[in-house]
């Protein structure tokens, strides 16, 4: 059976004390900006997922507009025939 030899206690100096504090703060400034970039990442995810929502949505709204503007401009042409609008005096001219 080995024998254990007793330990003597040591006692870092200021300096070995300075350097492993600066290790463990150099761990939590690491670990506390790797927090503050995934929250940053997930509100821009968000904002990403916003947009991509309102683009959705803005299509459905665009697909309406020509649906409606193709059934006004059939309306319009059934009424007074082809010809050409001038929108600033509302003056409708036929073709010939």
């Amino acid at each position: 059976m080995v024998k254990k030899a007793k330990t003597k206690s040591v006692k870092f100096t200021q300096e070995e004390l300075n350097t492993l504090q600066a290790v463990r703060n150099d761990y939590a400034n690491i670990q506390n900006e790797f927090g503050n970039l995934r929250v940053r990442k997930l509100r821009l995810e968000q904002e990403v997922n916003l947009i991509d929502a309102r683009e959705v949505e803005l299509e459905g709204l665009y697909l309406q507009v020509q649906q409606n503007e193709q059934k006004t401009s059939a309306d319009l042409q059934d009424k007074y025939g082809s010809g050409n609008l001038d929108f600033e005096t509302g003056e409708f001219t036929p073709e010939n």
